[in-house]
């Protein structure tokens, strides 16, 4: 994959929907897609940090962006955005499923309400967006779908953050398939698998002072992610995992002994878990 041509949106500029671009990586896939020529429509539930990213990037690409402030853990939340998208007379080329948090903990430690928020979230969100959206870009037979999943969804799960690698799983699978429905319309689909992304998240499940003991070659910065999931969407690569580290250790892991796989999985769970 080229990284160094930087393909541009054709004209007329198309429009990117990307979700949970208030900060990291969907904040980076934003700064990506205007760079590259697309309209945005940034959504996240922090309304004055979208409209300090929106200001900046018109500035800065000359780009139009489009400000909706949405809770994706609400179950009506996905219609209630597509509807404000189409009332403003705009049409979805690129979609980036980017909205995303852990829970962090045993799986009981957690009312189901926080997981269900959690689900409505990373999976419901991700699936209704995607199926109220597709069928506009099959129509125009173009389309760009980013679903941004970890590398957590392709190793072993440790204890702790039940849900998180399962829905990242789901993200992988669902990309793959999509990617073979929608290449024949034109549509590409790319689940984007990072590692540790130097962001908010670490904050915000309370596991900073853990993972922060991690060496540096294990991290990547946003940027870096996005660009890697731009280029590879762009290339039709239905799953790509960024860093030539975490692509060592997904491999590593595949021809591991699966008991020595658990092993390790339940040393991890124990290292940063919360009860």
């Amino acid at each position: 994959m080229n990284q160094d041509s930087r393909p541009l949106a054709p004209s007329p500029p198309r429009t990117a929907l990307i979700t949970g671009a208030s900060s990291g990586i969907g904040a980076a896939f934003a700064d990506e897609f205007a760079a590259r020529g697309f309209g945005l429509v940034i959504t996240a539930r922090r309304e004055d940090r979208l409209r300090e990213i929106a200001i900046r990037l018109e500035r800065t690409h000359g780009r139009r962006v489009e400000v909706v402030a949405s809770d994706l853990s609400q179950r009506d939340a996905a219609a209630r955005l597509c509807h404000d998208v189409a009332s403003r007379g705009l049409t979805i080329d690129a979609l980036v499923n980017n909205a995303g948090y852990g829970v962090p903990g045993t799986y009981l430690a957690s009312p189901w309400a926080r997981h269900e928020a959690m689900l409505n979230v990373m999976v419901m969100a991700v699936s209704e967006l995607t199926h109220r959206l597709l069928p506009g870009m099959v129509e125009r037979r173009y389309g760009r779908i980013i679903n941004v999943a970890s590398l957590a969804g392709l190793v072993p799960a440790p204890a702790g953050h039940t849900l998180y690698a399962a829905t990242k799983a789901f993200a992988i699978k669902f990309s793959e398939a999509l990617a073979h429905e929608g290449r024949p319309h034109g549509v590409h689909v790319t689940a984007v698998c990072p590692g540790f992304t130097m962001s908010e998240f670490h904050d915000v499940t309370g596991t900073r002072a853990q993972v922060s003991k991690l060496p540096a070659w294990m991290w990547m910065d946003a940027p870096t992610v996005a660009r890697q999931g731009f280029d590879a969407v762009m290339d039709g690569v239905p799953i790509y995992i960024n860093g030539r580290a975490n692509r060592a250790i997904e491999a590593f892991v595949r021809h591991l002994p699966q008991a020595v796989v658990m092993w390790a999985g339940r040393r991890l769970g124990r290292s940063y878990r919360k009860t």
